[in-house]
């Protein structure tokens, strides 16, 4: 039987042979609360325990500030999976989460006011 190889495991014909949910060891529910457009940064600290490779890998793409809907499609897996992920990072301090800012509501007087400017000063 050959070795297991390190990397994703993955087969030419039939893609990713291992099931996305036993990344995160079928828990489909995250403990941190994120949203798609939460931001997630790693922080510097190491994990205190030993987790999963893709844990390592999410921990480079956080390298800077990234949307947990960029960190799924990096890495292949659906958000559910990726949050949970992401959630014991967070968990143990390796990387800081921060809800998505609340929009401007198209109403807001100075945001109309900037876009009027801009507009003036392109005519």
């Amino acid at each position: 039987m050959p070795a297991p190889q390190d990397g994703p495991l993955l087969d030419d014909d039939a893609g990713r042979i291992v099931r996305p949910y036993t990344a995160s060891g079928g828990r489909t529910r995250p403990t941190a609360a994120l949203d798609l457009l939460s931001l997630v940064v790693a922080t510097g600290t190491a994990p205190a325990r030993h987790l999963g490779p893709e844990h390592a890998l999410v921990l480079g793409l956080c390298a800077a500030p990234v949307p947990v809907a960029e960190v799924s499609a990096h890495l292949g897996l659906p958000a559910g999976v990726t949050k949970v992920l992401l959630s014991d990072l967070v968990d143990c301090g390796a990387i800081a989460a921060r809800a998505p800012r609340s929009p401007v509501t198209p109403t807001d007087r100075s945001l109309l006011e900037a876009v009027l400017d801009g507009l003036r000063r392109r005519l």
